[in-house]
């Protein structure tokens, strides 16, 4: 008898990752509002914190390569160099900025090479903040249909090692906004520990735990991401978060076989939301490229069937348009 397939436990979910990021530059409304119109049941803002407690939208509070600071010579002399989570940056940074200061930069895109389509925009949009997202999620609500968001907490304890905590004020944005319960369209995700365990005391909205295929915590709440995957760390996870949020490498290595982190995350009442599809043939396994140039665009339609056929609860995209055609498509498959 041939093994059925695996279910997931939720209908599997589109979760636009910084918008439609394949299409225009991250997180700007502009990339939002093109995931909404293809039908994205998430927009994702990565958020941080001005230097006025203002959450924004961008991928890394380092805004030197998302955004033309570095044309405005008003700042050049706020170009620094900052140790974050252990690394060394230099650049610029949201926190050492106003609100009123960051509306006037526009935002770039972070990929030229590989989205040269998405550069054309360079200049155009502005960065926008968590409140802007929120409203532009609610008027799109409409008719039946719910648009959800899905923030993610970008260096919590860096944040708040500097003043700046995040927790509570984002629990308050999001209670304002009439979210506070696990029914409500709002997910919070982290790559911390910590903080997602504050944030299960403070609210009952559903939490993601991000993890990677190598490396740790920055918080270092855990050994390893890989020591958290196992049926003892996923049971810890499970006592605050509603599910998890791995790489697609540690569902699936490229064309190498599938792990069991699926059923595993399952048998602990997990959800899983990897992360994050690309078309383009430098983020795809060999046998779904096309050509050689990393930024033909390959099969990325089949690369999100396979890990729908392994029983995925949702996923991000750069490109939702296309993993909404292929979520529908395995749907009416089963």
């Amino acid at each position: 008898m041939a093994t059925p397939a695996p279910h997931p436990l939720s209908p599997p979910i589109v979760i636009a990752h910084r918008g439609a990021s394949g299409l225009r530059p991250e997180h700007t409304l502009a990339s939002y509002s093109l995931a909404i119109e293809q039908d994205a049941d998430f927009i994702e803002p990565d958020l941080v914190l001005t230097k006025d407690n203002v959450f924004v939208a961008r991928h890394e509070n380092d805004i030197t390569g998302t955004t033309n600071v570095a044309i405005h010579p008003e700042f050049a002399a706020r170009r620094t160099t900052k140790l974050i989570d252990g690394e060394s940056h230099t650049g610029w940074f949201t926190e050492d900025f106003t609100l009123a200061e960051l509306k006037t930069l526009r935002a770039i895109e972070r990929l030229p090479k590989l989205r040269p389509d998405n550069a054309k925009y360079d200049g155009q949009f502005e960065i926008p903040t968590l409140a802007e997202v929120i409203a532009l999620a609610k008027r799109h609500s409409v008719g039946g249909r719910v648009v959800g968001i899905y923030p993610e907490t970008k260096h919590p304890s860096y944040f708040a090692s500097i003043g700046h905590p995040m927790d509570e004020l984002l629990v308050a944005q999001l209670k304002a906004a009439g979210w506070s319960k696990p029914s409500d369209p709002v997910f919070i995700q982290s790559f911390e520990i910590a903080n997602l365990k504050r944030i299960h005391t403070m609210t009952g909205l559903r939490l993601i735990q991000l993890m990677d295929s190598s490396g740790g915590p920055a918080d270092h709440a855990a050994p390893s991401y890989a020591e958290m995957t196992t049926p003892e760390g996923l049971k810890a996870i499970a006592r605050y978060a509603y599910g998890i949020g791995p790489g697609l490498a540690m569902i699936q290595n490229g064309d190498a076989a599938p792990t069991t982190l699926v059923a595993d995350a399952h048998a602990a009442g997990l959800r899983l939301h990897p992360w994050t599809f690309r078309a383009e043939n430098a983020f795809l396994p060999k046998s779904l490229q096309v050509g050689t140039d990393p930024a033909t665009h390959g099969h990325i339609d089949t690369a999100i069937r396979r890990y729908l056929d392994l029983g995925i609860d949702g996923f991000f995209t750069d490109f939702p348009g296309i993993g909404v055609q292929a979520r529908n498509a395995a749907k009416e498959n089963r």
